[in-house]
């Protein structure tokens, strides 16, 4: 989630609140079905592709198959029809998870390239305005600079404001997986930026990976920079609700249950991410070890208990972080309920020293990053608690030694 001027941010929470019953008349008579007008995009076209194409004379399985059992098909062909389901249907094969992640990236590096050509086209469209045209041209630096070497892309789609997800370390090889999961404001543009870098998912993921290997430089890890849902636009009526949250929440679902082998996954959930991560909990799979939240406007329950997760449960919050100033309820589909840092909530409760605002968190030398980086590599016996206490560690493996000087 983007650091904002609080004052305005906050005024804007309460005005919602105090219009709660409005907006639900205006939901329940239709206000809202223009958000749900279904056309075709480039991604449902490579998928419907897919649906009709073959493989060496092999109908091609529902591109909604299990990971599972898409993971057994591309198993089962050679490198070379590999590579070439890859060069038909880029996007369709870059979206799925159960494909293999190395052709995953190879397919989204085609669908990007493909991508570009579209926006440069977009840049002399004499139908757009200047705007527009300038719009196209700064998405189109984005692009190109997604295909420079190494980078490993594992999600891309074009439409709207953009979905993406990247990869720092060796997927497949990884022991322990860590999952940063964005606010607000989260798109094809802001996946990464230069000003502000550690509050951008490129540069929170590239910060947790260096951490992780400077925590525990024995455990091979693998970080995602995971921007593949569709985010609220700034704090608004769509930030207030958990509409963008529940579908987040099953694409999140999706992702985790693609992933490759069975090594302990730790999600990090930051802001509205926050609320992804809560409405997600119950569904995902065993393999979550730990959800650890910060700078949370609240996981749309009253307790951890409810989240019904096996997985541990972290909280963190700065105490210059604005987001402590928003009502924390749920009224009328608006707010996401209690602060997970408070008392009664029942999460483990982390140091946030050093980390300055709302989107500092993962910012190298802060109590956050490092607290962060010690869950994902399953170091608990070293995280920092809140208030110099030892409440976070209670009843944790490896806390039997001392925790952090």
């Amino acid at each position: 989630m983007t650091s904002f001027d609080p004052s305005p941010q906050l005024t804007a929470w309460r005005t919602l609140l105090a219009l709660a019953v409005v907006f639900v008349m205006l939901a329940t008579t239709g206000w809202t079905a223009v958000h749900r007008h279904e056309r075709t995009t480039a991604l449902k076209s490579s998928l419907g592709a897919w649906e009709r194409g073959r493989i060496a004379g092999r109908q091609l399985p529902g591109p909604q198959s299990t990971p599972a059992r898409l993971a057994r098909f591309f198993a089962s062909l050679t490198a070379g029809q590999r590579d070439r389901l890859a060069e038909r249907y880029p996007l369709a094969v870059g979206n799925m998870n159960g494909a293999p992640a190395a052709l995953r990236y190879r397919a989204n590096r085609i669908a990007i390239q493909e991508q570009i050509g579209v926006e440069r086209a977009r840049t002399r469209d004499k139908r757009l305005s200047p705007a527009g045209q300038h719009e196209a041209g700064r998405r189109m630096h984005r692009l190109e600079s997604m295909t420079d070497a190494g980078r490993q892309i594992l999600a891309f789609d074009p439409e709207g404001t953009g979905r993406v997800a990247e990869v720092f370390g060796d997927l497949d090889r990884a022991e322990r997986i860590s999952v940063v999961v964005p606010g607000v404001d989260t798109a094809l543009l802001t996946f990464q930026r230069t000003h502000r870098r550690y509050s951008a998912p490129v540069g929170m993921a590239e910060a947790l990976y260096a951490a992780e290997r400077e925590a525990r430089p024995s455990t091979r890890t693998a970080v995602i920079a995971w921007a593949d849902y569709t985010s609220p636009a700034g704090l608004g009526i769509d930030s207030a609700t958990a509409m963008r949250a529940e579908r987040g929440a099953v694409r999140l679902n999706a992702l985790v249950r693609g992933l490759p082998g069975g090594s302990p996954v730790s999600l990090f959930c930051h802001s509205y991410g926050s609320v992804v991560c809560g409405v997600a909990a119950h569904a995902l799979p065993d393999r979550v070890s730990d959800i650890a939240v910060a700078g949370s406007p609240g996981m749309r329950v009253e307790n951890a208990a409810q989240l019904d997760t096996g997985a541990r449960v972290w909280a963190m919050r700065d105490s210059d972080d604005w987001v402590q100033d928003v009502p924390y309820l749920e009224l009328g589909g608006l707010g996401h309920g209690a602060d997970p840092v408070a008392s009664g909530f029942g999460a483990r409760v982390l140091s946030a020293r050093e980390a300055r605002g709302h989107g500092g968190y993962f910012e190298p030398g802060t109590d956050s990053l490092r607290n962060f980086a010690d869950i994902g590599t399953g170091e608990y016996g070293s995280v920092r608690c809140a208030d110099d206490n030892d409440l976070c560690r209670a009843d944790l493996p490896g806390t039997t030694t001392a925790g952090r000087a």
